[in-house]
């Protein structure tokens, strides 16, 4: 183990380095908690042992520096008091000290707290590990089942990559979503449309209107396929279970359990404000200047009325941006002729397809959708203003 001993009396710092030394630990000592912090910014040092009382920083602060500073690992912190108080005894544990020992330090005591701090650390590297383990298998899971919507319909992988964009925009400007909840949402929001799998093409290419009696069935069925594709995985439960929520209303006239707004997961409730904007904006080809019409005929009847109002900020923030733009980016399929792209189109590895300012004629058209329907460049084109259809 690491050990870094901050003391100030040189006769102290002198014994405990001796015994650390042929206890068989690497040693590291500070005069002070200055130095001490110094050194801990440059050395991975894995237990503190700090005199409490020091002219330069003493050890309480240094504890809380430590508690407050993310050192991507576990530092466990013995301070040594000459005072066994118990007021000050519970001023050091709030602090951030994991023990504390009395002076005149008994050696054989020491050598027994440094074995606590051992085990506590090395306790802690190991769920540390676990944890990176099932993390890494919680994104790995999530980029397979992003890879299967993107095979099985190519449009609908876009919807939910926009949706996923869309969401985290929403969810930053909600001071109860926590960094964990940020992870959740990313994640449901990739994979709200999952249970889409498997249902007939041209269910995907109907509005609900246009569909027959089964089909509407079909699609009604999907939040519960999502969620029954994932809850089997006990790390992917909590997404499994937004996925089956991202179709109730607000209103509670949703499905597949019409539960209202109150009922509904916040985290829910922003994927079906995102999903509603996304397929208005993509799918339905409303202009940005007519959404807020579209949006406010859903306020609290199918949304909620604050994802409304996110919305339509965002939303107010696309039309500012536009209109400093000398661009708009549009789908590959609805490329026409005349149209002059606004930057080099290229495939997903880099290599040259069209240069910017190429005037788009029938062959560079077809040329573009061939290399899209291969999935090798983007879905959407940059073309420039003057160009394109308004």
């Amino acid at each position: 183990m690491n050990i870094l001993v901050v003391e100030e009396s040189q006769e102290a710092l002198d014994l405990l380095s001796n015994r650390l030394k042929e206890w068989g630990h690497n040693l590291y000592t500070a005069k002070d908690g200055t130095d001490a912090w110094d050194m801990l910014k440059s050395i991975p040092v894995d237990i503190v042992v700090s005199d409490w009382i020091m002219s330069e920083r003493d050890g309480l602060e240094l504890c809380r520096r430590i508690r407050s500073t993310d050192f991507k690992r576990y530092i466990y912190i013995i301070l040594s008091t000459t005072r066994d108080i118990e007021e000050e005894i519970v001023e050091g544990l709030e602090a951030g000290a994991d023990d504390y020992i009395t002076k005149p330090i008994n050696i054989e005591e020491l050598k027994a707290r440094i074995e606590i701090g051992i085990r506590t650390v090395n306790l802690e590297r190991e769920l540390k590990r676990r944890y990176d383990e099932i993390k890494k298998n919680y994104y790995q899971a999530i980029r397979v089942f992003t890879n299967l919507i993107e095979v099985f319909d190519k449009t609908l992988g876009g919807h939910s990559r926009r949706v996923a964009q869309l969401s985290l925009k929403i969810a930053k400007h909600i001071p109860e979503i926590t960094d964990h909840d940020l992870e959740v949402l990313e994640a449901a929001a990739l994979l709200h449309d999952i249970g889409m799998i498997g249902l007939p093409n041209e269910i995907l290419l109907k509005s609900r209107i246009e569909m027959t009696g089964e089909e509407r069935e079909l699609f009604l069925s999907h939040p519960v396929r999502g969620e029954l594709i994932l809850k089997e995985v006990e790390f992917l439960q909590p997404i499994s279970k937004l996925i089956r929520a991202h179709h109730e209303q607000f209103n509670g006239k949703g499905f597949p359990d019409s539960i209202p707004g109150e009922e509904i997961p916040l985290l829910a409730k922003i994927i079906s404000a995102a999903s509603v904007y996304d397929n208005l904006l993509n799918r339905g080809k409303v202009p940005l200047s007519k959404i807020p019409e579209s949006m406010e005929r859903l306020r609290g009847y199918q949304l909620d009325p604050v994802m409304v109002d996110h919305i339509l900020r965002i939303n107010l923030e696309k039309i500012q941006e536009e209109k400093g733009r000398a661009f708009i980016e549009i789908d590959v399929c609805d490329l026409k002729e005349g149209m002059t792209l606004a930057s080099d189109v290229r495939m997903r590895k880099g290599a040259l397809v069209m240069p910017a300012d190429t005037k788009l004629t029938g062959h560079d058209i077809e040329k573009l959708l061939s290399y899209w329907k291969l999935d090798c460049i983007n879905d959407q084109i940059r073309i420039y203003k003057s160009t394109g259809i308004h």
